[in-house]
């Protein structure tokens, strides 16, 4: 077996290059601690990929964020519907959960069922549970889980995130359809916004290296990060070898 070590990546962000530059390319120069909150949430949960779903393409969480940009108003939080579904279907009260399913938190969820889709896919339950206890879609951070995991499985129109943004394709425009079909009306306006997030995460983004094991340590071989819901990875050791395998940096 080869001397070489095998060294997996972890990506995480320069907070101050990122924010240095989405404050100047789409905030006017400034921005709300909430702003910041809401972002800070955002790269956290990529930086930890406790979705379940191991991302490592930057345009995905450009996308993430171009989308929180636009379906909250640049607020960057989680919002409830303007109106909170007035003279809509879904704005009436639900006759058995008395809840009402108007669009709320990152990416403007609405309908009972898919209300009731966050719930079981994030394994929510008491009063977290958002079917039951809707108003929970604002949390922070299950608002963070529904618009991250939601856009990468196709939660909301079928659409994921991997359908426009993979090793061939790069359609920021059609991604659109991921939330909304309102594609023609708002596409070119949600891809501007990514393609400036883009430019800040690829300046902010730090690669950071699993540490060479100490001299007085067995040998470490640690898989490198692979992309794909259901990537496997075959490790071969003898017995004196101490195997690590880690997802952009969480042991597993």
């Amino acid at each position: 077996m080869s001397d070489e070590l095998v060294v997996a990546v972890a990506q995480t962000f320069d907070r101050k290059v990122y924010f240095d530059a989405v404050r100047a390319s789409l905030f006017g120069g400034a921005m709300s601690q909430e702003q910041v909150d809401g972002q800070n949430a955002i790269l956290a949960l990529w930086e930890g990929q406790h979705t379940g779903t191991p991302m490592t393409d930057l345009r995905w969480l450009a996308y993430m964020l171009a989308t929180t940009y636009h379906e909250t108003a640049q607020r960057m939080w989680p919002i409830e519907e303007y109106g909170k579904g007035s003279g809509k279907s879904y704005g009436k009260p639900d006759p058995e959960t008395k809840q009402t399913y108007y669009g709320r938190g990152f990416v403007q969820l609405t309908w009972r069922d898919n209300y009731h889709k966050a719930t079981v896919n994030l394994s929510l339950s008491g009063d977290r549970d958002i079917e039951w206890h809707a108003e929970k879609a604002l949390d922070l951070i299950i608002a963070s889980r529904i618009m991250s995991r939601g856009m990468a499985e196709g939660w909301f129109t079928g659409k994921k995130l991997g359908d426009f943004f993979n090793a061939t394709k790069d359609d920021p425009y059609g991604a659109r359809i991921i939330i909304n079909n309102d594609v023609s009306k708002t596409g070119k306006l949600v891809e501007g916004y990514h393609d400036a997030f883009l430019a800040a995460l690829e300046a902010a983004q730090e690669l950071q290296p699993v540490p060479e094991p100490d001299d007085d340590e067995p040998e470490i071989v640690v898989s490198t990060v692979v992309r794909g819901r259901n990537a496997t990875v075959d490790i071969t050791a003898t017995d004196d070898m101490k195997v690590a395998v880690l997802v952009n940096g969480d042991p597993r």
